[in-house]
């Protein structure tokens, strides 16, 4: 998502955050608006000196205010035919084991070819009848992430799911093969995880701070071969990039990472080795959680194929 910075003058009066953007030319430049209603449907984060902030915070002369935001996706999404692996469908939702390479939904450089786009053609609808700009999504998958993404397929079920994950009543499960071993079996991490100040499009996981937002990933060690693991991680928060930063904090980036790992000499061309195996979560007009599962992926098989044929499997 693209971001930009802001520092208030000195001396300026204390105000709201959404009063101080509302009159900036900076905003206008980047978003095309400054208006306070357009602000709220933009407007995906804000950092106030490096700690999360709402619209309703107030600032003084020398705060910086950093802006993440994404511009409005078109209301006249074009369907589109591309095929889908679904797992499960009913008259309010759809479970789709989402192929690694596609974007969950339209954004600035990918305003086509997303799940979006494929799901509106599967349902023969049009995106109006939706109140959000990103018809059925709920959460998202990166987009070189593979596996389980569930969608509403009407308001009421977008409502119903949004509630579930806000507050944290998901169980969300992946599998991971990473560079290097565990430093446990089993593990649990807890940090901030912060955008870098090096590089915007990356985050880093943080503990001397009260800074960005707080992340907790749960871990096991499936089975380490050589200088390879296979981990299942479970998120207890859903930050973005979480998985990937917090494998990277513990010295085991995942393994294909272009952002935060590094060119592994025996897989040269390993994409990015993280999938959403296991999703959990009660549908609508059901308090019984129901449990989806998306088979491993080729991409594993084949890269755990060789590694059991180079290293001897260890559980330790």
């Amino acid at each position: 998502m693209p971001t930009f910075s802001l520092t208030v003058p000195a001396g300026f009066e204390i105000q709201r955050v959404d009063k101080f953007l509302s009159g900036s030319d900076v905003v206008v430049r980047e978003c095309g608006n400054s208006n306070r209603s357009h602000l709220k449907t933009v407007v995906t984060g804000i950092l106030v000196n490096g700690n999360s902030a709402k619209f309703s915070t107030k600032i003084r002369g020398g705060d910086t205010i950093l802006v993440e935001w994404e511009e409005n996706i078109p209301q006249d999404i074009a369907p589109q035919d591309i095929p889908l692996d679904i797992v499960y469908e009913d008259d309010n939702v759809t479970v789709v084991n989402k192929t690694q390479g596609m974007v969950t939904h339209p954004a600035a450089g990918n305003w086509d070819g997303t799940l979006v786009n494929a799901l509106l053609f599967h349902w023969g609808c049009s995106p109006v009848k939706f109140s959000a700009h990103r018809p059925g999504i709920v959460h998202r998958l990166d987009k070189d992430t593979s596996g389980l993404i569930i969608t509403a397929k009407n308001p009421l079920a977008e409502k119903w799911l949004q509630r579930q994950f806000q507050e944290r009543l998901v169980k969300k499960e992946y599998i991971a093969i990473v560079c290097g071993r565990p430093p446990e079996r089993t593990g649990s991490i807890k940090t901030q995880i912060v955008r870098d100040p090096k590089n915007r499009k990356r985050f880093k996981a943080v503990t001397d701070t009260d800074g960005g937002k707080f992340a907790h990933t749960v871990y096991r060690c499936v089975a380490s071969y050589g200088a390879f693991s296979l981990v299942r991680l479970r998120l207890k928060t859903g930050r973005t990039h979480q998985i990937r930063v917090h494998m990277k904090y513990i010295g085991c980036p995942i393994l294909g990472d272009p952002i935060y790992g590094n060119k592994s000499m025996l897989f040269p061309d390993a994409t990015l080795m993280l999938h959403s195996r296991l999703l959990g979560i009660r549908l609508p007009d059901s308090n019984q959680l129901k449990e989806f599962k998306a088979d491993v992926p080729v991409r594993f098989k084949a890269v755990l194929r060789v590694l059991h044929k180079k290293y001897p499997k260890s559980v330790t």
